[in-house]
């Protein structure tokens, strides 16, 4: 029964330690674009034109 006395404490430390971390991910934006991470991967980014040619994946020729 006396380990209760320690288990108990230290129970709501760590759920309150969980809550504020939750509380602080929540008010830096972290839950604000859920879907902007997943589309932006899908998207084609052109700003990497020196290894583009005119036809298509085959390396320049020297």
């Amino acid at each position: 029964m006396t380990v209760l006395l320690f288990l108990i404490p230290i129970a709501l430390f760590l759920g309150g330690l969980g809550l504020l971390a939750f509380l602080w991910a929540l008010k830096s934006g972290q839950y604000d674009d859920l879907d902007g991470a997943a589309e932006r991967i899908l998207l084609d980014d052109d700003g990497d034109d020196e290894n583009q040619n005119d036809e298509g994946d085959a390396p320049p020729s020297a």
